[in-house]
């Protein structure tokens, strides 16, 4: 800690202490509770199977998006409001053709395939 100097109990007992006159900083993470409860519940089983099961089909979606025949990585705009709106459209786009690769069209009143 700052100000703590060579008073460190640890300094005398362990190497583990820095060379720093004046101690070492710690910061904490303002949400540190919030990732704390986050890690614990990605440990359990359940979350990683489930985890395990979406993973692969959304990263699949992501590389399509991604291909160059939609723009690829690489901004059609400038400014981050435009490219937002562009990835927006784009996401929308690639989501009407898998519509209509399913055969799901609109009736006038509802959703049908």
């Amino acid at each position: 800690m700052p100000g703590s100097g060579s008073g460190s109990p640890l300094r005398a007992v362990t190497a583990r202490c820095t060379d720093a006159k004046d101690g070492r900083g710690v910061r904490v993470h303002p949400k540190e509770a919030t990732l704390q409860r986050s890690r614990a519940r990605q440990s359990s089983s359940r979350w990683k199977k489930r985890y395990r099961a979406t993973r692969p089909k959304i990263e699949r979606k992501l590389a399509h998006l991604m291909f160059r025949r939609h723009g690829g990585r690489r901004a059609r705009v400038r400014g981050c409001d435009r490219t937002r709106h562009d990835f927006a459209l784009l996401a929308a786009a690639h989501n009407l053709a898998r519509l209509a690769r399913l055969g799901v069209h609109f009736d006038g009143a509802a959703w049908a395939r």
